[in-house]
């Protein structure tokens, strides 16, 4: 598992996620950043017909989390990428997320 430093765990973050009821799958990576080393960033799947925006996933995780846990980026996507036994490819959304800095 990636642990993001100071940050906690993403499993953590992506279970709070997955209590939303706008939300079908998340994942959560550590995003660089010159400030402070990096910061949590969320990939969302939308269930079918939500309007969730960016500003609705990260303030529904800031109230419920310590200021250093809150989610700074956001990315929709239409599925998690994850191994045949389910487990999410966090690598390939890190290179993902990496390839347009």
């Amino acid at each position: 598992m990636v642990v993001i430093s100071h940050v906690g765990a993403p499993a953590e973050l992506e279970a709070l996620l997955l209590t939303h009821p706008e939300i079908a799958d998340a994942a959560v990576i550590p995003f660089p950043d010159r400030e402070v080393g990096q910061y949590p960033m969320a990939y969302i799947v939308r269930k079918g017909g939500s309007r969730l925006s960016e500003t609705g996933v990260m303030e529904f995780v800031a109230k419920r989390v310590a200021p250093y846990k809150r989610i700074r980026k956001v990315a929709f996507v239409s599925a998690i990428p994850k191994n045949p036994s389910g487990k999410i490819l966090r690598k390939d959304l890190i290179k993902l997320a990496t390839s347009k800095l």
